[in-house]
């Protein structure tokens, strides 16, 4: 059956690592080296809702993300899950070359300004993230996102789990969410902005924060997509695939509403 919702274009970046481990065997040692992706299910779920989704990989970020408005501004929402802010800032240009280059974080500000939708999703390379290093509270998506970030490690370790709670049922971010959620072993701290709107917390934090930015939309999802703060319960969870359909719908505001203006859950797709 086809999507009773717009199908919007999604620009996801980030889920995906190298890992290089040394393995030890006595006197002998030796080295392999394994690359990773993440987010295979978040990608599925926002396929399956009727959405063109782009996936720009980690590693791709100097050669791929858009470095112009009118390349960005043909989607309706950007994704950043899990990569850090050095990034979209030390390209190859900068960094190997020493050559001046566009700022991908400011083209993002301006693009959320002009009516874009923005999601950022958690995890050790998110907000502030481990030791403080993705430092996006020291980027210019400091002030798009709706949310407030740590200047030191942000990480809050759950390893007995943590049961999210609604606390604005009827936000249409999560528009069609329904039940009781599976636990989360750990999120990013974060503070709302005075000007924000919190629709689910972890104990007294935020775990999903909205606001708007000039003409566009902001969302912070305050834990992760994927292993190993979302095990598999929630990655597995029925309501897994509506959740992110309905955050990305309401991120993309005016222009989900331009195609459609019926989310799943039978109110605007715009609805706040």
């Amino acid at each position: 059956m086809p999507p009773s919702h717009p199908s919007l274009n999604v620009l996801v970046v980030g889920e995906s690592w190298v890992k290089h481990t040394v393995h030890m065997k006595g006197f002998d040692q030796f080295h392999s080296t394994e690359y990773e992706e993440g987010g295979g299910v978040f990608l599925a779920a926002l396929a399956d809702a009727g959405h063109a989704v782009t996936y720009v990989r980690a590693h791709e970020i100097t050669t791929r993300f858009p470095t112009d408005a009118e390349d960005l501004g043909r989607y309706d929402v950007v994704v950043i899950s899990d990569v850090g802010a050095n990034s979209f800032l030390l390209t190859d240009d900068v960094f190997l070359r020493s050559e001046p280059s566009v700022n991908r974080l400011r083209l993002l500000v301006d693009y959320v300004s002009g009516g874009g939708g923005l999601l950022m999703i958690g995890g050790y390379l998110s907000f502030a993230g481990i030791d403080g290093r993705a430092r996006y509270g020291a980027s210019p998506l400091a002030d798009v996102l709706p949310v407030r970030m740590l200047d030191h490690d942000d990480r809050v370790e759950i390893p007995e789990g943590a049961s999210p709670c609604v606390v604005a049922s009827d936000h249409g971010a999560i528009a069609g969410t329904h039940g009781e959620w599976p636990i989360l072993l750990g999120y990013n701290r974060l503070v709302a902005k005075g000007d924000a709107s919190v629709i689910v917390q972890v104990g007294e934090d935020p775990l999903i924060t909205v606001g708007e930015f000039g003409l566009g939309r902001s969302v912070a999802f305050a834990s992760d997509c994927a292993p190993h703060w979302a095990p598999p319960a929630f990655v597995s969870w029925s309501q897994y695939p509506q959740l992110w359909a309905s955050i990305v719908r309401w991120a993309a505001g005016g222009r989900g509403a331009a195609a459609g203006t019926e989310g799943a859950a039978g109110e605007p797709a715009a609805a706040r």
